[in-house]
C-alpha cells in the first residue's frame, strides 16, 4: 500500500496547504478533524506519520482542542504546526504562555543547532524566512527535546526530540510565504519518516479504477455532465473502470459559454464513445428565468430545474443503481469541519447539490480524495484535450449570474457569450490563459451613451474579470498590461453589437467575491 500521512486538523485556515505541500512531494495524505481521531480509526487509516496542523484557539484556554493521546501512543513520527507544536507541548509536559510580543506576518528565525527535518537546507548559525501567525508561545520544553531554532518572539521557534522522532515549529512550513518550508515538510516525510514519495497520478488513477469496479459491481451508473473539469474526469474515469455501465447525462440549460455544449457533446461522444443523452432545455430554463432579477431566485429556479430534468433523463435511460457526482476533496474537508461551527452564508453555492432522496442511488464519488489542480492532472493521465482539463471553473448557473441585477433574456446571454469568446479569445492569443485561474465577461445592468461612427449609441456596458488564485477562497485581480485591455476592448466594441463600453474589474478576494453575482 502506498505510504500515508495523516494531517490532524485543528482549524487552521491553512490546513489545507499543508495537505498540498505534502502529496506535492509525492506522498497520500488526509485531514482529519482532531476530535474524530481515536485508536481503530488511526488503526484503519494507516498512517506512517503525524502532523498536526495549527488552529485559532489557545492552549491555555480550558476548553482548548488537544491531539487524542493515541498520536503519542503510537510510537509514530509527530510533525507539530504553530498550535500543533503548542498543543504537543502542553501534552507532553511543556510550558505554553500569551506574550506580550505576537509575531504575524514575515519573520527570521535563527539556527541554533542542526537537526533531521534541517538536513541539506538549513545549517547552524543561519538565518531564514519564515511565517508566523501566533499570539502564544511555548516557554518550556518536555522532556527529551531541544531547541534548533529560535525567533524574536518564540524563543523555541523549532523544536526537535531526534528519539521519538518528534519535532515542531512555531511559524507555518505550508505557506508560500515561507520560502523552504516545503522542502521541510519534505525532509520530515521523505528522510525522517521513510516514505518512498511514490504517489503518483498514474497509480491513483489504477487504484481508482479498481475501487470503482469493487464498489460497482455489475449495476449501472448515470453521471451528470455539466461540462466543467471536475464531472468530465470523473465521467472519463468512470468509463475507463466500467465502460458502458455508464450513461452520462448532459442538460444544456442554455447557460454555457459559446459553443461550449457542442465541444462536450463532441468529446464525449466522438473522442471517448461514452453513452452520452443530451437534453437541450434552453427554452424550459429561459422561461422560468423570465422577470427574475434576485440572484438567490435565479439559482434556486436553476438548480430545482435541474434536478427535474436530470431525473426525467434518467427515468428514460432506465434507472441505475448509482449516481455519480465529481466531489472534490475541499468539499469533503469542509462538510466534517472539526467543529461543525456555523458560517455566515456569502451566497448559496453555485454548483448543483445531489438529487432528491426518491431517486434511491447510491452515490459514486471518483474524486473525493484529490484537489483541483490533482483533478486536472488526472484528466491528463487519462488522455483528456488540454481544453477540457485546463479550462476555467465555470459555476453551475452558468453565465445567468454574469447578468447582474437584471432579466435574463436570448439577446442579453448572446451579447454576454460574444463578450465573453473575445475576451478568452484574446488571453489565449497572448499565451496568458494558464497564468489566471479564472477569466470572464459580465453584462452590467447599466447601458452608456457613446458615439459609434457619426451616430450616438445607447448601449451595454461590460466589466471583464479575470484573478490569479491557488483555490477560489482567495485571488487577486491578474495584472493585464493596459495595452492588452485597450485590444480587447477595442475589439468587444467592434465585433459584439449592444456594447459600447468595456472596465476592467481590479477586486481581490476579499473583500470581494471572484463571481459578480
Amino acid at each position: 500500500m502506498t505510504d500515508r500521512i495523516l494531517i490532524i486538523d485543528f482549524g487552521s485556515q491553512v490546513t489545507q496547504l499543508i495537505a498540498r505541500r505534502v502529496r506535492e512531494s509525492g506522498v497520500y495524505c488526509e485531514i482529519h478533524p482532531f476530535n474524530r481521531v481515536d485508536e481503530d480509526s488511526l488503526n484503519a487509516y494507516g498512517p506512517k506519520a503525524i502532523i498536526l496542523s495549527g488552529g485559532p484557539a489557545s492552549v491555555t484556554e480550558a476548553k482548548a482542542p488537544s491531539a487524542p493521546q493515541v498520536v503519542f501512543e503510537s510510537g509514530l513520527p509527530v510533525f507539530g504546526i504553530c498550535y500543533g507544536q503548542q498543543t504537543m507541548c502542553s501534552q507532553l509536559g511543556g510550558s505554553v504562555e500569551p506574550h506580550v510580543h505576537r509575531e504575524f506576518g514575515r519573520a527570521m528565525v535563527d539556527v541554533v543547532d542542526d537537526c533531521a527535518v534541517f538536513d541539506g537546507l538549513w545549517s547552524a548559525n543561519s538565518q531564514h524566512q519564515v511565517w508566523m501567525s501566533h499570539g502564544d508561545r511555548v516557554t518550556a520544553l518536555p522532556d527529551g527535546f531541544r531547541p534548533v531554532a529560535v525567533s524574536e518572539g518564540a524563543p523555541y521557534a523549532v523544536i526537535a526530540d531526534d528519539a521519538r522522532r518528534y519535532y515542531g515549529v512555531q511559524f507555518h512550513p505550508e505557506v508560500f510565504h515561507t520560502p523552504n518550508g516545503a522542502q521541510l515538510l519534505r525532509n520530515f516525510t521523505h528522510d525522517v519518516v521513510g516514505c518512498a514519495g511514490d504517489w503518483t497520478m498514474a497509480s491513483f488513477r489504477k487504484e481508482a479504477i479498481q475501487k470503482i469496479k469493487d464498489q460497482v459491481g455489475g449495476g449501472r451508473v448515470i453521471c451528470g455532465l455539466s461540462g466543467g473539469v471536475d464531472s468530465s474526469v470523473a465521467a472519463v474515469l468512470l468509463n475507463a473502470a466500467i465502460g458502458d455501465q455508464l450513461t452520462c447525462i448532459f442538460v444544456d440549460h442554455g447557460l454555457l459559454r459559446k459553443n461550449e455544449a457542442e465541444e462536450v457533446v463532441a468529446m464525449f461522444r466522438d473522442r471517448f464513445n461514452i453513452p452520452l443523452v443530451h437534453r437541450d432545455a434552453k427554452d424550459l430554463f429561459l422561461g422560468e428565468l423570465e422577470g427574475k432579477t434576485d440572484p438567490e431566485v435565479k439559482r434556486k429556479i436553476i438548480g430545482g430545474l435541474f434536478i427535474d430534468v436530470f431525473e426525467e433523463e434518467a427515468k428514460k435511460v432506465g434507472g441505475a443503481d448509482f449516481l455519480a457526482q465529481g466531489t472534490l476533496y475541499p468539499d469533503v474537508i469542509e462538510s466534517v469541519s472539526f467543529d461543525g461551527g456555523p458560517s455566515v452564508t456569502i451566497k448559496s453555492h453555485h454548483n448543483v447539490g445531489g438529487l432528491p432522496e426518491r431517486m434511491r442511488m447510491q452515490l459514486v464519488e471518483p474524486l473525493r480524495d484529490l484537489f483541483k489542480d490533482e483533478v486536472r492532472a488526472l484528466g491528463r493521465e487519462l488522455d483528456m484535450p488540454e481544453l477540457a482539463v485546463g479550462r476555467h471553473p465555470f459555476p453551475g448557473p452558468g453565465l445567468a449570474i454574469r447578468i447582474p441585477g437584471q432579466p435574463i433574456t436570448k439577446e442579453k446571454l448572446d451579447i454576454l457569450r460574444q463578450a465573453d469568446a473575445v475576451y478568452l479569445d484574446e488571453i489565449r492569443n497572448s499565451g496568458l490563459y494558464d497564468e489566471i485561474w479564472q477569466a470572464f465577461a459580465v453584462l452590467l445592468p447599466v447601458r452608456t451613451v457613446g458615439v459609434m461612427g457619426d451616430s450616438r449609441s445607447y448601449d451595454y456596458a461590460c466589466a471583464l474579470r479575470a484573478v490569479t488564485s491557488t483555490d477560489g477562497m482567495t485571488a487577486d485581480s491578474y495584472p493585464f498590461e493596459h495595452e492588452f485591455l485597450a485590444r480587447v476592448s477595442t475589439r468587444i466594441i467592434n465585433e459584439v453589437k449592444g456594447i459600447n463600453r468595456v472596465t476592467y474589474d481590479i477586486t481581490s478576494k476579499p473583500p470581494g467575491t471572484i463571481e459578480w453575482e
